[in-house]
């Protein structure tokens, strides 16, 4: 157990090995990370023989910007015989934990796309091989490790488990989202698979709801609009370019053709700013920072566009000044994730913990 497997966006493996060998470092797990470009995964080499299973419990896989999923490596196989790959499978899982799931996966490459449908097929008659070995429960059980088979090739595979209170909950690390046919553009996916990855499900009917308000800064022509929209909250839009009639159509948008550095609101009743302007990192963190400094906002999403050089220090940089500028006031939980749909740029959630309780308690 001295391999750590990371899922990451194809085309960043750099970032996120440099992320990890960066925290698992602090956190006293030196190693090293292998990394193949635009190969969707990085495996990280601990030198001590339990630091992988250290690593996938205690080091909190909400603070990875760049890792969409984690999890320890058990085993690595390759030449799996085509006619019989469950056999060796079932003699490598020997003495691994008991687990309460399984994703069979691939990385989100053109060659992992080639692989998803036998992984799809591979899925039940894995699952029910391991059930008969006693690796997995009977029944899926949610408190248990999650099984992983991660497979690079159709005869070469990773065996391995991640926590289910530190892992991402979706196959693949990939929210499955579907586009709505109504949505001014594909932009409206970044804002939806922000809330399924920021805020508990849950919790959407208190945090996510009609009765709150929203901004939305840099909003034509209304793709994050309309997630606060379809949610049934009255929004202001902040943009010199045109919203889709549609939005406006709704009763629930009204547009403000200013610029959205400078516009602020008239009273302090908005709980969601979300912001997805492009401009230089710094300059949105300061924006953002004014708003939630100044209570203009409850709670915010935005995004940060990263250069093509030196991505993971100036993501680390931009939200050290962010955390830097937030504690003049404290309280404030920052998250920060490259999502699925986002490109050269991550997303970014901040609120106030103790808010959020108190919106809770009201509900």
């Amino acid at each position: 157990m001295k391999q750590l497997l990371i899922y990451c966006r194809p085309g960043f493996e750099k970032e996120a090995a440099a992320e990890i060998q960066d925290r698992a470092g602090q956190m006293g797990c030196p190693g090293f990370a292998r990394a193949k470009d635009d190969s969707g995964y990085v495996v990280y080499e601990c030198f001590q023989p339990e630091d992988g299973d250290l690593l996938a419990r205690k080091l909190p896989f909400r603070e990875l910007i760049f890792a969409r999923q984690m999890l320890v490596v058990w085993a690595e196989l390759a030449d799996l015989p085509l006619d019989d790959r469950i056999s060796p499978l079932l003699d490598a899982a020997e003495g691994m934990p008991l687990c309460g799931d399984i994703r069979v996966e691939t990385a989100d490459t053109n060659d992992g796309k080639e692989l998803s449908r036998f992984c799809r097929k591979f899925t039940v008659p894995a699952r029910q091989a391991l059930r008969g070995k006693g690796v997995l429960t009977r029944a899926e059980a949610r408190n248990r490790p999650t099984l992983h088979l991660f497979f690079t090739a159709n005869n070469r595979v990773m065996l391995g488990y991640s926590y289910s209170y530190n892992q991402s909950p979706f196959h693949m690390g990939i929210p499955r989202l579907r586009f709505p046919a109504d949505a001014p553009s594909r932009s409206s996916l970044k804002l939806e698979e922000a809330f399924h990855v920021f805020i508990p499900r849950e919790e959407w009917d208190t945090r996510l709801t009609s009765g709150l308000r929203g901004v939305d800064l840099g909003a034509a022509p209304g793709g994050w609009t309309y997630q606060l929209v379809a949610r049934g909250m009255m929004v202001a839009a902040i943009d010199n370019g045109p919203m889709a009639q549609s939005l406006m159509d709704t009763g629930q948008v009204k547009h403000y053709r200013e610029d959205g550095f400078k516009w602020r609101p008239s009273r302090k009743n908005v709980y969601w700013l979300v912001c997805d302007m492009v401009d230089k990192p710094a300059r949105v963190v300061a924006l953002m920072a004014d708003w939630l400094l100044e209570e203009d906002c409850q709670e915010a999403i935005f995004n940060l566009k990263l250069p093509m050089k030196k991505r993971y220090a100036e993501a680390v940089y931009n939200l050290q000044q962010l955390q830097e500028k937030l504690d003049q006031l404290g309280g404030f939980q920052i998250q920060a994730k490259q999502l699925y749909h986002d490109r050269e740029e991550i997303t970014v959630h901040v609120c106030q913990p103790r808010k959020v309780a108190k919106l809770e308690a009201k509900a």
